[in-house]
C-alpha cells in the first residue's frame, strides 16, 4: 500500500466536490459520476458473471431506489428485502464465488488484462491498486487532465477482449457494457477502496493469486514486479 505522503498525495483534492465540479453521466442502466482529474474506485465484470435473471432484479432493485428517492417514499417491507438480497457487498461477494467460465483465471488472459491496465498509467491515469479476479477486475486511480473515464475504460475493455478472444480461440462479447465506479471523496474512503482491492483474492478464496498489485508493492507476496511493476 502507498505509504503516507503518497497516499495524501493521491487524496489530495478529493474532499466532496462542489456544484458544477461533477458530470452525471448515464451510459446503459447506470448513472456514472464524473470529475476532472477524479480519483476512482472501479469494478468491471466479465459478460457471463452474472445470470441474466440476476442481472435483471439488479436493474429493477436500482428502478425501486431511484423512483422512491424521487417522490421520497419509504420502500415497504418487501422492497426493503428485495433491495438488500442485491445490495453491493452481496453482488461482490456473488461474484466472488467464481460464477461464468471465469477466464480471467487464465494466466494468459490475467497477464493481457494487467498489461492493459499499465500502458497508459502514467500517460492517461495513475494506478494505485488493482485486482485481476477470475471474472471481473478491481481498479482504484486517479484520472490525469483532460482524460474521460468511459474512454480509459474503453480502451481497457476493447484492448483485453481483442487478445484474450485470440489466445483463447473464441469469438463473442468478452466484458459485461455496464462497470461500476465510485468517485473517492475524502482519505478514509481511498484507504478502505485500496484495502478492499488488495485483499480481494484472500475473501474469494485464492492462494497465491498473483494478479494483485499497489503502488507501494505492499499487495501481496505474490504481487511482484513482473505482474505489476511500472
Amino acid at each position: 500500500m502507498a505509504d503516507q505522503s503518497q497516499s495524501e498525495s493521491l487524496v489530495q483534492g478529493t474532499v466532496r466536490p462542489q456544484f458544477g465540479e461533477v458530470r452525471i453521466r448515464n451510459r446503459g442502466r447506470l448513472p456514472h459520476w464524473e470529475k476532472e482529474e477524479g480519483l476512482y474506485f472501479i469494478t468491471f465484470h466479465l459478460a457471463d458473471s452474472l445470470p441474466r435473471q440476476a442481472l435483471h432484479e439488479m436493474v429493477e432493485r436500482n428502478r425501486i431506489l431511484a423512483a422512491a428517492k424521487r417522490v421520497g417514499a419509504r420502500l415497504t417491507p418487501a422492497q426493503e428485502v428485495f433491495i438488500a438480497k442485491y445490495s453491493q457487498k452481496r453482488v461482490e461477494e456473488y461474484f466472488d464465488r467464481g460464477i461464468g467460465g471465469c477466464l480471467l483465471k487464465d494466466p494468459r488472459v490475467a497477464e493481457v488484462m494487467a498489461q492493459a491496465l499499465r500502458f497508459w498509467h502514467g500517460k492517461r491515469y495513475r494506478l494505485v491498486a488493482w485486482c485481476v479476479m477470475p471474472n471481473h477486475v478491481h481498479v482504484v486511480c486517479r484520472l490525469l487532465p483532460g482524460q474521460d473515464l468511459s474512454d480509459v475504460l474503453r480502451g481497457w475493455k476493447v484492448y483485453s477482449a481483442r487478445e484474450a478472444n485470440r489466445i483463447l480461440g473464441r469469438k463473442g462479447t468478452f466484458w459485461r457494457r455496464e462497470y461500476y465506479d465510485r468517485l473517492i471523496r475524502g482519505d478514509g474512503e481511498f484507504h478502505r477502496a485500496v484495502e478492499y482491492v488488495l485483499s480481494n483474492p484472500e475473501r474469494a478464496g485464492l492462494e497465491n493469486w498473483k494478479w494483485v498489485w499497489s503502488e507501494g508493492q505492499e499487495a501481496l507476496s505474490t504481487a511482484g514486479q513482473e505482474t505489476g511493476g511500472t
